[in-house]
């Protein structure tokens, strides 16, 4: 039988993982590169004539000489990290561990993977695979015929 090159595709390893996210400003610094690649915009006047200055987790834009706060804008805002008590790490280790397994995780396996209780882990999920779902929206499965 041959070898199935879906199945064989090569995944991240959990050390690999790891050492890509594994303290929390690891995980701010990517989700911040993933949010604005170019660099932060803020969220009413896109970067045009500002600085940015960080002050904890909170994004704020500015305009001239004179720091005048415009706006504020979190880093998780508008994603579905938003308003979450949960740390990025346990957010970037349940993607891991969902997107990882050929078969659905139980929540239950989350709760004891990530240390959190059973509603988080079940909730957290949920959020994971609705947002799986609607990426894949635009893109339908299409059937080939491989004669």
């Amino acid at each position: 039988m041959p070898i199935n090159g879906i199945q064989m595709q090569k995944g991240l390893s959990l050390p690999e993982f790891i050492q890509l996210y594994g303290p929390e400003q690891q995980c701010e610094d990517a989700l911040q590169k993933a949010r604005w690649p170019q660099g932060f915009r803020g969220p009413k006047c896109h970067g045009q004539n500002a600085s940015t200055f960080i002050r904890g987790k909170t994004l704020i834009c500015v305009y001239g000489i004179v720091v005048i706060v415009r706006n504020q804008a979190s880093l998780t805002a508008g994603t579905m990290m938003h308003q979450s008590q949960l740390p990025l790490t346990k957010w970037f280790l349940a993607v891991y561990l969902v997107t990882q397994l050929k078969t659905d995780i139980a929540a239950l396996l989350l709760r004891r993977q990530l240390g959190i209780i059973w509603k988080a882990a079940w909730l957290l999920k949920h959020k994971l695979m609705e947002a799986m779902r609607q990426r894949e929206l635009g893109r339908p499965l299409e059937w080939r015929r491989s004669d």
